[in-house]
């Protein structure tokens, strides 16, 4: 399969070991680029829902390709969450190609890109607050269970399948207006420190926008996630673009056999470093 090279691709809220998240279309997904940059966005591992009864094969495969990337020359750097923020105090550790970090600021083509998770801006990731949020997680967890019954059994009579937790969002003013307010802070903030791009995550909410204030402009970028829309952040060509998943356009994942890393390169201390952390937290 010939794989698109791009610059830099950005994704966030995966959520493995989760029954929301779609990793086999990001495997896929992960088979088809070749990036000179991978941004993990945060929330890729969900260390709060995380049990050892359920990381399926193909969740571990995600982690497996990733770690691949690495190996053939893709820098890949993984930015705290609040679902992994227990990586958080491995900030700036560097094994081979790959990064732990809390938020990157980078200069891409002479334009300065700020990327962080978001979850600073987020008050139920905090506090007493926090514990209702952990609990609120595993129930949007179930509700995406039930939600995939629901579609196949809509498939199956020939008819749209539909997300109940989109409806859900959707028909709730004060949450609509909570992800505009926090795509207005990141906004403003960027402004003020002068930078081109502002990059997040958090909200699954996939964006690309210009926003402008009395103060300047900036363009701010959401990555979305891999629950219900599939999407990622690509640049090319001097572009930032959203890419959502379109499973006729990538071909089903299959065994690759792959040449042996360089001597320089650790994606299996990598992987087994990543897969150490999520079982000690779990114990």
């Amino acid at each position: 399969m010939q794989k698109r090279p791009l610059d830099v691709v950005v994704l966030s809220d995966v959520h493995l070991g989760t029954y929301g998240c779609h990793a086999t279309e990001l495997l896929q997904y992960l088979r088809s680029i070749q990036p000179r940059l991978l941004i993990l966005n945060g929330d890729i591992i969900d260390i709060w829902n995380f049990s050892k009864r359920y990381f399926p094969a193909d969740h571990l495969e995600v982690i497996s390709e990733i770690c691949h990337l690495a190996s053939t020359g893709t820098r890949v750097v993984y930015i705290t969450g609040n679902h992994d923020e227990l990586l958080r105090k491995y900030s700036d550790l560097t094994l081979g190609n790959f990064q732990i970090a809390d938020k990157l600021v980078m200069e891409i083509n002479g334009k300065m890109c700020w990327i962080f998770h978001g979850d600073v801006f987020d008050a139920t990731t905090k506090g007493w607050a926090k514990v209702l949020a952990r609990l609120g997680g595993k129930g949007y967890d179930l509700l995406i269970l039930l939600n995939s019954f629901i579609n196949w059994t809509l498939r199956a009579m020939g008819r749209d399948k539909m997300s109940f937790s989109k409806k859900v969002k959707a028909g709730v003013k004060k949450a609509v207006a909570w992800i505009d307010n926090f795509e207005q802070t990141a906004a403003e903030l960027a402004i003020e420190k002068h930078y081109d791009y502002v990059i997040c995550g958090h909200i699954h909410q996939p964006q690309h926008r210009v926003v402008t204030t009395e103060k300047g402009s900036v363009v701010y970028l959401n990555s979305g996630d891999w629950v219900e829309n599939l999407t990622a952040l690509e640049y090319e060509g001097q572009e930032w673009a959203l890419y959502q998943f379109d499973p006729s356009k990538v071909s089903a994942p299959q065994a690759i056999r792959r040449e042996k890393p360089q001597p320089n390169v650790v994606s299996e201390e990598v992987m087994l470093y990543m897969h150490s952390l999520v079982m000690d937290y779990s114990a």
